[in-house]
């Protein structure tokens, strides 16, 4: 395609906190390999900004700026959730051509996909010249033939400090019982992570469930009565996405029937639901936290090695489209060898639409209420290293007189 052809950008579905890393990476490689010929408009708010014409001119965005704006959580050209039916992609492919439009990017997850491979299939239909890709993103880490997803390493680190901290507060002013909700519609990537936070086999969390296993009450109970037991206080880290036996949600709005237009259940409070199981059934004290989209948003706490593979996963995508190809998700694959590196690919939006790649049953542990001691070896060099650790006077090394004063 010529130097002159025009790019459109989109962000889809729930931000991370490298989002705009890899909206960055698609700029920064159109702009190199294009030249100044070729516009490259973001599509505001996702897929309904090429619905509704409405764009942002980010060659006019100043360099300096764009650095700012990946390193901001939240999608920088706003998103959206809205499911795409074949009339409206006819349609948007139509909008697009008008600006001669010959590159389309979709940063996004399972249901961004979506809209890219109907974007494709719609451009195919219409024989307009037209390349769609899909750049992945997701704290949920449940896109297929990917070794993970960008955003996910960020929000693994988040929630495995979050429950390292936690865990802190609850040993030093026993409340019996904590449950520590964390995000994860169908899989349990992300709640595994709070494993990091375990530097010794009695640091929290003492149990962790995720949605891939059924949790049964009375065995819940059981679990949390017998670390109680044990000792004296219990941190729980639960997927907003687990259900009991019959496929039910153990979210607090078990009996909601709101969905979003992609027909999800909205999960949620499913730690305040167990919370008060505890207390009611077990007589123990018991309180929930949820940190929420605080988990997804925290500037704050991403990793450096998430930063990174997000923009070069977006510049990828954009080298891989110039060269012809197009309905693809750009990938990222971990190389073998004791040091952590990777390269990119390409996978076919077809074999990557509708799927959703579920925790390993080798990573759960048998009793089903932990995680095996193998994830470590894969989520530890995503989030940038080991957490650092914490001391505590009653592990503290006693029996040397070396206490100084400061100040005098």
């Amino acid at each position: 395609m010529s130097r002159t052809a025009s790019v459109v950008i989109a962000q889809g579905g729930g931000p991370t906190p490298v989002i705009n890393a890899s909206l960055l990476g698609v700029v920064r490689q159109a702009a190199r390999e294009l030249g100044a010929g070729g516009e490259i408009w973001g599509a505001r708010n996702g897929i309904t900004g090429v619905l509704q014409n409405c764009w942002l001119d980010l060659r006019k965005v100043s360099g300096q700026w764009w650095d700012q704006i990946a390193a901001s959580p939240g999608s920088a050209l706003g998103s959206c959730r809205k499911m795409l039916n074949a009339e409206e992609a006819a349609r948007a492919v139509s909008t697009l051509k008008q600006k001669d439009v010959r590159y389309f990017f979709y940063i996004g997850g399972n249901d961004s996909m979506d809209t890219a491979l109907k974007m494709n299939l719609a451009a195919l239909e219409l024989r307009y010249e037209m390349v769609c890709c899909g750049i992945p993103k997701t704290i949920d880490n449940d896109l297929p033939l990917t070794d993970h997803c960008p955003g996910f390493a960020s929000a693994a680190r988040f929630i495995a400090q979050s429950a390292a901290d936690l865990g802190m507060d609850i040993r030093s002013l026993p409340t019996p019982v904590s449950v520590l909700e964390v995000m994860g519609r169908d899989a349990g990537w992300l709640v595994a992570a709070t494993l990091l936070a375990r530097k010794d086999p009695d640091d929290a969390p003492h149990l962790i469930y995720v949605p891939e296993i059924p949790l049964i009450l009375e065995k819940f109970l059981s679990d949390v009565q017998t670390v109680y037991d044990r000792l004296g206080w219990v941190v729980v880290a639960v997927s907003e996405g687990v259900r009991d036996e019959g496929g039910q949600s153990w979210s607090g709005r078990r009996d909601e029937k709101t969905t979003d237009d992609f027909g999800h259940r909205l999960p949620g409070d499913v730690a305040a639901t167990l919370a008060s199981l505890v207390t009611s059934e077990l007589g123990l004290r018991a309180r929930s936290e949820k940190p929420g989209l605080l988990g997804r948003s925290s500037a704050m706490m991403v990793s450096s090695v998430d930063r990174r593979e997000a923009e070069e996963v977006g510049a990828f995508g954009f080298a891989w489209a110039r060269k012809g190809n197009t309905g693809f998700m750009a990938s990222i694959e971990r190389q073998p060898g004791p040091a952590y590196r990777v390269s990119y690919g390409a996978v076919p939006l077809q074999e990557v639409e509708g799927q959703t790649r579920l925790l390993p049953l080798d990573y759960i542990a048998d009793n089903q209420n932990d995680i095996r001691p193998e994830y470590r070896a894969y989520v530890e060099p995503l989030i940038g290293g080991p957490l650092a650790p914490y001391a505590r006077l009653d592990t503290a090394p006693f029996g040397c007189n070396n206490l100084t004063t400061r100040g005098q």
